[in-house]
C-alpha cells in the first residue's frame, strides 16, 4: 500500500487526546491527527522523530495526519486503520495462503451484532475476518496486543467464536505495522480479558494469525506471518 507522496518531518511533543498529538514542523508547533485510540507509550516519547501527511481542507482541525513513527531502528506505521486495507490488499493478491480458497472479499460486514471487517466467499463456503492494529512490540520481538483494554475487540472474538460455531470459517488476524516483531502474544498485563477470549476463540477453531510488515516511507505491506504465542 503506497504511504502519501509528500510526507513532512515533524516532532512529537505531547499527547493531547486519543486522536490528536502536538508536534513541531518546520519551527511551529503543529495539532496532529492520531488514527489510534492505543496509548502508544513506546511510540510517543518527546522529540521522537514523525513523518506526517498533509491533510488539508477546510472541514479539519488538523493540517497533518500521523503516518509513520521514527524508532531509529525501524519504521511504525501508527494508523488503525490500515490493517483492513492491508489483509485485503494481500487477499486479492493470493498472499494470504490460509484464504486462498475465498476469491470474493466484501469490507466492513455486519454478523450478530458485531461488524467485522471482511467477509470472504469461495467454494470452502464463508469465512469472517477481524484484523487487528499492533504497534508495541518488546525487546525480545514479542509484539503485544491489546496496549490498552478493549472491550470492543473481545466482542469481535465472541463474534468469531459463534461464526465457527455455525460451520464458517473464521479469523482473528493481527497485523504488526512494524518490521522487528518475532512472535505475537496477547498483552495480558493490559487487558486480561482480552487474553481469555483469544485463547478461548483458538480452542474453538478461530484461526489466529499474526504478520509483521515492511515498511518505508513510500510504502507499507503484509510481509511474512510470524508466530501467535498464548
Amino acid at each position: 500500500m503506497e504511504l502519501h507522496p509528500h510526507l513532512e518531518e515533524g516532532y512529537f511533543i505531547t499527547r493531547l487526546n486519543r486522536f490528536a498529538a502536538l508536534a513541531e514542523v518546520a519551527g511551529r508547533e503543529e495539532m496532529v491527527h492520531v488514527a489510534n485510540s492505543g496509548r502508544l507509550r513506546e511510540l510517543f516519547e518527546p522529540g521522537r522523530r514523525l513523518l506526517l501527511a498533509p491533510a488539508p481542507g477546510d472541514h479539519r482541525k488538523t493540517r497533518y495526519d500521523l503516518a509513520l513513527v521514527d524508532l531509529g531502528h525501524t519504521l511504525v506505521s501508527a494508523d488503525a486503520r490500515l490493517p483492513n486495507a492491508l489483509v485485503a490488499e494481500a487477499l486479492a493478491a493470493g498472499r494470504l495462503e490460509p484464504y486462498v480458497a475465498y476469491p470474493d472479499v466484501r469490507r466492513e460486514v455486519t454478523y450478530g451484532d458485531s461488524r467485522l471487517d471482511l467477509a470472504l466467499d469461495g467454494p470452502a463456503g464463508r469465512c469472517y475476518l477481524e484484523t487487528k492494529s499492533v504497534t508495541l512490540v518488546e525487546d525480545g520481538g514479542v509484539a503485544l496486543f491489546p496496549d490498552a483494554p478493549t472491550s470492543r475487540g473481545v466482542k469481535h472474538l465472541h463474534s468469531l467464536i459463534q461464526a465457527a460455531a455455525e460451520g464458517h470459517q473464521a479469523g482473528a488476524i493481527f497485523v504488526v505495522q512494524r518490521s522487528d516483531a518475532a512472535c505475537l502474544s496477547p498483552h495480558d498485563e493490559s487487558d486480561p480479558e482480552f487474553g481469555r477470549a483469544l485463547r478461548d476463540a483458538r480452542e474453538a477453531g478461530v484461526d489466529v494469525l499474526a504478520y509483521r510488515c515492511s515498511v518505508s516511507p513510500e510504502e507499507i505491506t503484509l510481509a511474512d506471518p510470524i508466530p501467535v504465542r498464548l
